[in-house]
Order: C-alpha cells, then structure tokens, then sequence
C-alpha cells in the first residue's frame, strides 16, 4: 500500500499572488510581505520546511489565491510498528 499521508495547512489570509508561488521555497528570494495582522515573516520558514522534507524524501507544495488564501500540502511517511516511537 501508500507509505506516505498528505497533510494539509489551510488559512483564509490575503493570499499569495501566482508569480511569488515559485519563489517561495527559493534561498534569497524574499517573498515575505505583511499579513492580517500586519506581521512580517522572515522568509526562512517554508525553505526550512522544503529542506527537512526532502531530506527525508518527502515533498511539500502550495496552492493559493489572491484575496482568499493558500493551501500547503506535504507528504510525511506512515507510522507504522516498526517507525512508530514515543518521542
């Protein structure tokens, strides 16, 4: 059967516009803008995030639309009996 499950992180912030997509998970583009709030990210996180996945042969990847928000989907591996661990 599939090892892997595709989890998903939705929000209905402002959106990321489609030419800023590709840019996202890319070390030295700043793709960061204000949020909601008027918060600022560092534009670390999601490279952070691409990174450890792949790493662990996973992946990670977004859909989203401007004035409605974005979806993040990335695949992790099954537990099962001979991964599963207590942490």
């Amino acid at each position: 059967g599939d090892l892997t499950d595709t989890l998903s992180i939705s929000d209905t912030g402002i959106g990321i516009p489609q030419e800023k997509i590709n840019k996202l998970f890319q070390v030295g583009e700043n793709t960061s803008t204000r949020g909601t709030a008027g918060e600022i990210g560092t534009g670390l996180g999601l490279i952070l995030c691409k990174d450890l996945l792949e790493k662990n042969g996973h992946k990670i990847y977004v859909i989203s639309e401007s004035g409605k928000g974005s979806t993040f989907y990335f695949t992790i591996e099954k537990a099962n009996a001979e991964n599963r661990e207590i942490l």
